[in-house]
C-alpha cells in the first residue's frame, strides 16, 4: 500500500499557525519519488499533520492597510485547536478536526455559537483570513488531482488541486503547494466561482524559537492577499506572524 510507505516515511518536524497556518509538519521524502504516489496519499499526510500537536504559541494577525495588529493565542491540543484573540470583547475561534472535515465554533465575549458555511465567507477581525480558511475544509474535499512537481522558494513542491464538491464555499477550486520533505503547505491559490482566482496565502519565511529545546522549526510570517479577480492584482494583504511559544 502507498499509504503504508508514506507513513512509515513520517518523522515529525513542526511548523504552526492559524488554520493553513497549522502547516503540515511529516516527512514524507522517502515516497517522493514513487510514481504510484497520489494526490489523496499526500493529503491525507497533512490532515494527520493537523491532529497531531500538543503546545502553545503567541502569534498576531496584522492588517496591511490599516496597520492593526491583532495578538493571539493559538493552543493546540491534538485535534481541537483554539485561537484566543485578545479585544473587548475577546474572541475565541475553535477548530475540531477529525477524518471527514473541520467544524467551527466562535466565542464573543461568553457567547458561543457553531458557524455553518453561510458564516465561512466571513473575515477575521477584518483581515483578509476567512473562517473558511481557518478551517482548512479544502483539504477534506474528495475530488483531488497531483498536478505535478514545482519548485517554490528553491524547494521542491507537490502541487496538488482540489475541486469544491458543492456550492458551500466562496472557492470552486484551489491549488496547493506541498513540501516535499516536510509535507508543509507553502502556498495556496484559491480560485472563485467564474475560475478567477480571488485569494492567494504564501509563507514568507520560518524560524526556530528562543526556548525550543527540540529544534523544531515554526511558521514565522506567512501572507493573506485578497486579490482581484479580473486583474489577479493584491486588492489587500494581511500577514500573519508566530512571535514565540507561550509560557
Amino acid at each position: 500500500m502507498i499509504f503504508t510507505r508514506l507513513r512509515l516515511a513520517q518523522r515529525w518536524i513542526q511548523s504552526a499557525a492559524v488554520g493553513v497556518l497549522l502547516l503540515g509538519g511529516w516527512l514524507v521524502g522517502a515516497a517522493a519519488s514513487d510514481p504510484a504516489l497520489t494526490a489523496g496519499d499526500i493529503l491525507r499526510a497533512v490532515r494527520e499533520g493537523q491532529g497531531s500537536r500538543h503546545e502553545s504559541l503567541d502569534g498576531r494577525l496584522r492588517n496591511d492597510e490599516s496597520g492593526e495588529a491583532f495578538p493571539f493565542k493559538l493552543i493546540a491540543d491534538g485535534p481541537l485547536v483554539r485561537y484566543l484573540f485578545a479585544g473587548k470583547p475577546p474572541t475565541t475561534v475553535q477548530v475540531r478536526y477529525n477524518e471527514d472535515g473541520s467544524q467551527l465554533e466562535e466565542s464573543v465575549g461568553g457567547s458561543s455559537e457553531k458557524l455553518t458555511p453561510a458564516n465561512f465567507d466571513k473575515k477575521i477581525l477584518g483581515t483578509d483570513l476567512a473562517y473558511e480558511d481557518l478551517a482548512l475544509r479544502f483539504l477534506y474535499w474528495p475530488r483531488a488531482t497531483l498536478l505535478g512537481e514545482d519548485t517554490v522558494k528553491l524547494r521542491g513542491a507537490w502541487k496538488v488541486r482540489v475541486d469544491a464538491p458543492n456550492r458551500r464555499t466562496e472557492y470552486s477550486s484551489v491549488n496547493l503547494w506541498v513540501d516535499r520533505e516536510s509535507g508543509a503547505l507553502l502556498r495556496a491559490e484559491a480560485y472563485n466561482w467564474d475560475g478567477k482566482m480571488a485569494k492567494r496565502f504564501e509563507v514568507i519565511s520560518g524560524q526556530k524559537l528562543p526556548d525550543n529545546a527540540e529544534g523544531k522549526w515554526y511558521l514565522k510570517e506567512m501572507r493573506i492577499e485578497n486579490l482581484e479577480p479580473a486583474t489577479g492584482k493584491a486588492r489587500t494583504r494581511s500577514y500573519l506572524d508566530i512571535t514565540g511559544l507561550t509560557h
